[in-house]
Order: structure tokens, then C-alpha cells, then sequence
């Protein structure tokens, strides 16, 4: 059976959403983008690639400047590769591992080093959740950020981008400043505040009804290993549960401590992630 790629639009979206929303965990970024922005390109800002197999849709291709594959067989993957090209303007790939790595393989073959030559690669990437009171007492310091706390709170949020990504966010277009006040804006930035600095962040990314993905979690370095995190992070299980009782999150495999911290707290690992970093 031949298979069919093209980009969506509108009237596909119907469809789409009923493959995002049959594993909604696992595709809560592309999810919650579509759910609230649509599928077409105008109003989303990429395409979105869809496989279809005698006329019934299968498997998506997120293709803005993070790429994510989902549902992608063999087959899908070899075909978005293709749409996807050799000149790569996307800054990440990630989802799932079984369809992230063999998507980045495919690119690489196909067309080298535009695709092969990575800033890093994190190959395994525990994917978290709980939907259920945390195991762990709560810190009652942990507050909603309002925007009178914004300076404090972006430069907190530049620290923990820049010691987990690897560089920094801050450019010419001021885009990552926009992002973080759009995250105080929509309820979504907690953490504790104490004399105008941050001592503990942690942001909620994307989000769909029930679910919600957490991310952005940061402790002050001079706080490590002082018992702060594991009340901080149950007291913002606590509070977001108010709207989103399922929440997510994905970690490096290599980052035992966080990895300790979230199982301590009540997460349970029912997956697995991958990142490729230009």
C-alpha cells in the first residue's frame, strides 16, 4: 500500500487531532500547538506533514524549528526526510526516541552533514508523569510569578536555559524575553522569590485539557543539595493539578539527581525521549 506525504491544512484537522490526541503524553508539544493554533501554516508558523495510508492519516511531521515525528513508521520517516530536505532550518529534532533517532539517521544518509554535524545529542531521555498527590511534603514558599517579579524571574530562566542547553537564549530579536513573559502572563512560571532573586523555578509548557508538560526546573546553585528541590517541585505538582491533574516531563538519562528528585516526588517513567541539538 502506497504511502501518501503532503502538508495539512485546515481541513485536516479533524484527523490530526485524533492521532495527537490517542497518545497525548507523548505528543503534548505538537498537541497543545495544534489544539490552540490550528494546522494550517498561516496560523501555526510551520508545516505540519501528514502520511496517509489509503486516504486514512497515520503519522505527522511537526517541521517548524523543532522537528517531531510522530506515529512515523519506516516508511513516514523515509518520506519526511525527503520533505524535510537539505537545508535545515530547524534547531532541534525530538520526541520520541524510537522515531527520533531513526529520523536524524535518515537525514544524515540523505543529506550529510546538514543534518549529521550535531551540538549535542541526548539519545535517551526518561519521559515522566504524575497524576496522582505528590509523595512529598510541599514548600510553602513556591508562589505563581507575577510580572513584578519578571527581571528576577528572566534572569533565572536565561541561567537554567543556558546550563541546560548549553548556550544562551538571549539574541538580536529578543524572542526568549517574549516567551518568558508570556509564561507569567498565562499563569504558567512558579517558583520561590525571596529579596528580589529566585531561588527555585519551574515553568508549564505545553499543555491540553487535563494534561500539561513541566519544564524549566532550576535551583540556585548555592541551594543544591540542601533538601530545597524535592518541597519546591511537590508544591508545584500540587498547584498545577488544580488544572492540569496529568503532568509530564522529560529528563537526560545521565541526570541521576533530577531523575531522583522527580521519582522521590511521585513521577513514573512510561517512556522514552530523544533530543538531537543544532
Amino acid at each position: 500500500m502506497a504511502v501518501r506525504v503532503r502538508v495539512l491544512g485546515r481541513t485536516d484537522l479533524g484527523q490530526a487531532m485524533d492521532l495527537l490526541t490517542a497518545h497525548p503524553v507523548d505528543n503534548l508539544f505538537v498537541l497543545s500547538r495544534v489544539a490552540s493554533q490550528g494546522i494550517d501554516r498561516l496560523r501555526l508558523g510551520c508545516d505540519v506533514y501528514g502520511a496517509e495510508r489509503d486516504g486514512e492519516l497515520y503519522a505527522l511531521c511537526h517541521a517548524g524549528s523543532n522537528v517531531v515525528p510522530i506515529d512515523a513508521d519506516r516508511v513516514a520517516i523515509e518520506q519526511f526526510a525527503k520533505k524535510l530536505g537539505g537545508r535545515r532550518v530547524s534547531s532541534s529534532i525530538m520526541g520520541r526516541a524510537d522515531q527520533v533517532r531513526p529520523l536524524w539517521e535518515t537525514l544524515s544518509r540523505q543529506f550529510g552533514t546538514e543534518w549529521s554535524k550535531v551540538r549535542d545529542l541526548r539519545p535517551r531521555q526518561p519521559l515522566m508523569v504524575i497524576d496522582h498527590e505528590p509523595l512529598t511534603e510541599s514548600d510553602p514558599r513556591v508562589e505563581q510569578v507575577t510580572m513584578a517579579d519578571f527581571d528576577a524571574y528572566f534572569d533565572a530562566a536565561v541561567a537554567m536555559y543556558t546550563e541546560e542547553v548549553g548556550i544562551s537564549p538571549l539574541g538580536a530579536g529578543g524572542s526568549y524575553r517574549g516567551y518568558v513573559r508570556s509564561l507569567i502572563k498565562q499563569g504558567r512560571a512558579w517558583g520561590i522569590i525571596e529579596n528580589g532573586k529566585v531561588l527555585f523555578k519551574s515553568d508549564v509548557g505545553s499543555a491540553f485539557g487535563p494534561y500539561c508538560q513541566i519544564q524549566g526546573v532550576w535551583l540556585a546553585p548555592e541551594l543544591r543539595g540542601k533538601g530545597v528541590s524535592i518541597p519546591a517541585m511537590s508544591a508545584v505538582v500540587r498547584a498545577v493539578a488544580e488544572h492540569h491533574p496529568v503532568q509530564s516531563l522529560y529528563v537526560n538519562d545521565f541526570n541521576t539527581r533530577a531523575r531522583r528528585l522527580y521519582q522521590t516526588v511521585g513521577f513514573r517513567t512510561v517512556g522514552e525521549f530523544a533530543t538531537v541539538l543544532y
